[in-house]
């Protein structure tokens, strides 16, 4: 077990590029399983974007019940239960290629397959998953999630509905509202949290919806975007739940709502992928049409360094998210081999890596919303119009900063997991930090060192990124300890290093393992991309280094930090930055798509 990746150890172990997964090494089940599912979209969804927009949630229930016919919502459903029991990466990837249309459907599925059904596969009794899953998985039923209420959003522990026992002790009555609830206007059942007594935490339970069972819903919300994802208040009046629908324990409400939402961040990661890769190649059609100075404007190096940046983010996403899926379907798996039940091996499997989880859901979320608004920018006023696709795509990628916690909660909880971790011994920090604050009082080495192989300067670059962010958390805990928590704006800073670094790493480990398949000369491109990517990571930690450091520190360490940042972020030779972005526009203008 010794040599097994744990999750947030990326940051203090080199890996290599061997051992992480990468989209191409999808097997030949997952090649079919994504052209299938992209066949799915283009027949089904794609050519009723306008109906999506018109808010016909009538479409998006009709579209999930086939979506179930063809098992789409029972990808990571035991087999026990009616699923097809595959594994992480698969359910990552029906996720990723299922939800590239529209922020509509996306939003259902995903509120039905992750939140809706799954905290009864990892959480409930055996008789509550036979009698409630199979029809789940199936599509004849739809879940929604009744965690948010008019006063608990990010603090989702302070919710106010309550649930009081009956005086024979056979159900509970629950009472009170819950708000933006997904699939509200058409689910079966709906998994609601509730607080018994003054317990500390929230309770889980399975509830049926019944509007003869004091059960009713508001008028659909009018939403900026995700116009057809059913979106509705639902209000509890002594709703009766029988004792057997409670969820795990009393008082578990909590750690259930916490661990669906790592799997959920993943997911919604993934989910925000195709859509990069439809709004690349949507922006080439146009770029590649669109004839201004009697030229195609496809042409212009303004337009091809957008075109580059789009593609480089969701190549760098893409190399991010398969890389983390694989570590959590490699972490279920040994736990399954050591005798765990699937239920206990899959929580503690994404719970490992509950930090990468947080990582790629603010960075991808914020990659979708830039791609989408330099959409818009290539098809320029076309692109504000809803005639063309770029306005509802840009109105959807919205929302995906927002739900499954805040990308300012992730941010934070991403370095609080981080510092926990080693606290617990599971991740060394303290070591790798003290050796940086060593090396600082070192002189450091003139000697020019041999970069002749693909990636070595890159990679040193990570390894001295790594440093920085040791160097500023390793710092900032030394000052303030557990109240490291409340200084917010610090927490941020270094979590966004943590993130750049996480994404080059990814991108670049990648390429690598893709070159020494291919060849270096097959895939200039992708090499371009992890090097443009890396360029903009090191601006990054640049500044959020800085920020960090001139805010908690002064005088000689303030001096000895800034000299420090200047040291782990210096080039030896700088990329011709406008250069890769010629080399990867060039490719996909000349294929008139996202070419990876």
């Amino acid at each position: 077990m010794s040599d097994i990746i744990r999750g947030g150890q990326f940051l203090v172990k080199e890996t290599k590029c061997e051992d992480i997964f990468t989209p191409e090494d999808f097997n030949e089940e997952q090649v079919m399983m994504r052209d299938s599912v992209i066949e799915f979209v283009d027949k089904e969804i794609w050519p009723n974007k306008e109906r999506f927009e018109k808010k016909d949630y009538a479409l998006t229930e009709d579209i999930m019940r086939k979506a179930g016919e063809l098992g789409y919502l029972s990808v990571a459903v035991p087999a026990a239960y009616g699923g097809m029991e595959m594994g992480f990466v698969n359910t990552v990837l029906v996720c990723d290629y299922i939800s590239g249309a529209t922020g509509s459907f996306s939003t259902a599925f995903g509120a039905h397959t992750g939140i809706g059904t799954m905290p009864i596969t990892l959480y409930g009794t055996e008789e509550q998953k036979q009698k409630y899953v199979p029809k789940l998985a199936s599509g004849e039923w739809f879940g929604a999630y009744c965690l948010t209420e008019p006063g608990a959003g990010s603090d989702a522990n302070s919710g106010k509905t309550k649930a009081v026992l009956s005086e024979d002790g056979t159900h509970y009555k629950i009472t009170g509202g819950k708000m933006w609830i997904s699939n509200a206007g058409f689910c079966n059942l709906m998994i609601v949290f509730a607080r018994i007594e003054d317990d500390k935490n929230i309770t889980g339970f399975i509830v049926e919806n019944d509007p003869s069972n004091g059960i009713s819903m508001g008028d659909e919300e009018h939403k900026l975007g995700i116009r057809s994802s059913s979106t509705r208040q639902v209000f509890f009046n002594e709703t009766k739940v029988p004792v057997e629908n409670m969820l795990a324990g009393r008082g578990e409400g909590f750690k259930i709502a916490m661990n669906a939402l790592n799997v959920g961040r993943i997911k919604l990661a993934a989910a925000c992928l195709e859509a990069q890769r439809r709004t690349v190649t949507g922006a080439v059609h146009y770029a590649n049409e669109r004839v201004q100075f009697k030229t195609p404007i496809s042409s212009f190096g303004a337009i091809q360094a957008k075109i580059a940046e789009m593609a480089t983010n969701a190549y760098a996403g893409e190399s991010a998210t398969y890389r983390a899926a694989a570590d959590i379907e490699n972490r279920i798996n040994i736990r399954v081999s050591e005798g765990n039940s699937h239920q206990e091996a899959e929580l503690k499997g994404v719970e490992e890596f509950a930090i990468e989880c947080s990582i790629l859901k603010v960075a991808v979320s914020e990659d979708v919303q830039a791609c989408t608004d330099e959409g818009i920018q290539i098809f320029g006023g076309m692109g504000f119009s809803e005639d063309a696709p770029m306005e509802s795509a840009w109105r959807d990628a919205r929302i995906a900063r927002i739900y499954e916690g805040t990308n300012e909660i992730n941010r934070m909880l991403s370095v609080g997991m981080l510092v926990k971790k080693a606290m617990k011994g599971h991740v060394d920090l303290l070591g790798p930090a003290m050796a940086v604050a060593e090396e600082l009082m070192g002189i450091p080495s003139f000697d020019v060192p041999d970069y002749s192989e693909l990636f070595a300067e890159e990679k040193e670059m990570i390894a001295k990124l790594k440093k920085v962010f040791l160097m500023v958390a390793g710092a900032a805990v030394q000052k303030y300890g557990p109240e490291l928590e409340s200084h917010q704006q610090l927490l941020m800073a270094a979590s966004d290093i943590l993130i750049e670094i996480y994404m080059a790493e990814s991108t670049i480990l990648r390429t690598e393992k893709l070159a020494k398949k291919e060849g270096e000369d097959k895939v200039q491109e992708q090499i371009a991309m992890a090097k443009l990517y890396l360029y903009h990571a090191v601006d990054i930690v640049t500044q959020k280094g800085k920020e960090g450091i001139v805010s908690f520190s002064e005088g000689d360490e303030q001096r000895m930090m800034l000299m420090g940042l200047k040291r782990f972020t210096k080039y030896t030779n700088m990329p011709n930055v406008i250069g890769l972005r010629e080399k990867i526009a060039a490719k996909i203008i000349s294929e008139n798509k996202y070419a990876f």
